[in-house]
């Protein structure tokens, strides 16, 4: 089976990344099931029912989510009716919502996926090694793949996850600091990793956001509102080739497409490279 994880969804510009380069993607290589992160894709900050309807129209399967979950006071009320919308799982029990699912890919084989979120400089949270170790004990009887998203800002932490569940998750990928990291690799127990799969959306703003007004607000120290930036559009991803006997990973790619490249594969036919 073929995963694509896409990185953070920042806002109109990373949902319209999606829209258009999915379709292209899929083309390419032979995609089975997609997850986004989606926690900045309203306005670069929260998930609301309108844009969650649009990824998923989109071809989105599954969409996970961090600290700016609830930003938009819409998702707790939409967190409710959308179970293919996930929130971290070792969030408060109180929390709506939920941190795990199963889904089911177009021809019904499923795949389990899990959002974390880390406790280093983040919001407080229950621990997630324990939270991670619960939930793939009790997905690994419906399902052989299972892909967790770690939301978290110190890479010791999303580094530790992954050697915690390598052997036991088709892949951990990092998210939240909207940087794509060099260390794509397959951990040595067959567990696809990568420290943050970067962001979809903005890449000449200051992680997504206008870089005058973030400038501003360095310089000055003063509250200046910021707004979403537009320019130099990517789309960063990561492509997982998993095998559905074990459940682990054979191999593991970063992706980092313009809309310029999404064009040339285009007008190429998409004579797709084997992965």
């Amino acid at each position: 089976m073929r995963i694509l994880f896409i990185g953070d969804v920042f806002g109109r510009t990373g949902r319209d990344l999606v829209r258009q380069g999915l379709p292209v993607l899929a083309a390419r290589y032979g995609i089975d099931a997609v997850i986004a992160n989606v926690e900045n894709a309203a306005s670069g900050a929260g998930i609301t029912r309108e844009t969650g309807e649009a990824l998923l129209k989109s071809g989105v399967d599954v969409m996970t989510t961090g600290n700016h979950v609830w930003d938009k006071r819409e998702a707790l009320s939409y967190i409710g009716v959308e179970p293919r919308l996930l929130r971290p799982l070792n969030m408060a029990s109180a929390a709506p919502g939920r941190g795990a699912f199963v889904a089911r890919t177009r021809d019904g084989r499923p795949i389990g996926v899990i959002n974390l979120m880390g406790r280093v400089f983040m919001p407080p949270v229950d621990n997630p090694f324990p939270a991670a170790a619960a939930a793939v004990e009790r997905l690994a009887r419906e399902c052989r793949l299972i892909v967790v998203d770690m939301h978290a800002e110190a890479t010791a932490e999303k580094i530790a996850m992954g050697w915690y569940l390598d052997g036991r998750v088709t892949a951990v990928i990092g998210t939240h600091t909207h940087v794509q990291t060099a260390d794509a690799r397959v951990l040595p127990a067959g567990t696809a990793y990568i420290t943050d799969v970067g962001m979809t959306g903005p890449h000449d703003s200051v992680i997504g956001m206008e870089r005058a007004a973030v400038l501003d607000r360095f310089v000055t120290g003063l509250p200046i509102k910021m707004e979403p930036a537009s320019d130099n559009p990517r789309l960063q991803a990561i492509l997982v080739d998993a095998d559905e006997r074990t459940g682990l990973a054979r191999r593991v790619e970063r992706l980092d497409w313009s809309l310029d490249d999404m064009a040339d594969a285009r007008r190429a036919g998409d004579d797709a490279q084997p992965f």
